[in-house]
């Protein structure tokens, strides 16, 4: 099966890609720095070469700042959905997140409209929600522990390998039939402050843990786990301290 995915050199996308080439699929990594099929999502610039053929499209895009989120996710969903439906793609996957409806943050905000247009869209899609990556946590860890300080929110998270993902991700992709909504999230559910004891521990690093109080209804809402499911339709099995542990070797 042909498939493409955008944003396939992304944390999650570069591992989607690979499972599905060791799958045996015909991949076509889509993204701006693409060598064979360079593709801007915000012009939409390389999406009629680059679907041409596809039986399926992987969006698996992000943006970091909540401006350009906007641009990349929504309007360029709105590119890229348009393009599948005139090069005949049978099969959209969209990636989201778990609980975004639920936390009034801006970037959650955008990848609920994101969802948005999926539903209201004229191609069969499924929709991959998932927890947030291990890779994420370890990477804001070690960016607050050059300063030898942990800025800790009181939150519930349940942090998920990307790896994992990717593989459910797949799974959706290769399968024709698309199937409404899948639930991704890690094996475990644990506190900010817990994740940083566990990346204290692993890594072997000094630093400080600092409470950070978060106000108002996102405090509430993470605070109760809003970011978190109990019910999971897939549940990964590499913990967060597995993870690291892995990642150091």
């Amino acid at each position: 099966m042909r498939i493409a995915i955008a944003g396939g050199t992304g944390t999650l996308g570069g591992h989607v890609a690979a499972e599905l080439t060791a799958r045996g699929h015909e991949v076509r990594v889509l993204s701006r720095s693409s060598r064979e099929f360079p593709v801007d999502l915000t012009t939409g610039s390389g999406l009629e070469r680059a679907l041409a053929g596809c039986a399926a499209v992987v969006d698996a895009s992000n943006a970091t700042s909540a401006k350009r989120a906007e641009q990349v996710l929504v309007q360029g969903s709105r590119r890229l959905l348009a393009a599948e439906l005139v090069a005949g793609v049978d099969h959209h996957v969209c990636i989201s997140i778990v609980g975004c409806e639920r936390v009034p943050f801006g970037y959650y905000r955008v990848k609920m409209r994101q969802e948005e247009l999926v539903h209201q869209g004229s191609v069969p899609y499924s929709l991959v929600r998932a927890t947030q990556f291990h890779e994420l946590a370890a990477m804001a860890l070690a960016a607050a522990g050059k300063w030898r300080v942990l800025p800790i929110p009181p939150m519930r998270l349940q942090t998920v390998a990307a790896a994992e993902v990717a593989r459910a991700v797949a799974d959706v992709a290769a399968d024709p039939s698309p199937v409404g909504q899948l639930q991704v999230a890690g094996p475990e559910v644990s506190t900010a402050a817990g994740l940083a004891r566990t990346w204290k521990e692993v890594t072997g690093r000094a630093a400080l843990l600092v409470p950070v109080p978060l106000p108002g209804k996102i405090g509430r809402v993470l605070r109760e786990g809003g970011l978190t499911t109990d019910h999971p339709d897939v549940r990964g099995t590499t913990t967060f301290a597995d993870w690291l542990r892995a990642t150091l070797h």
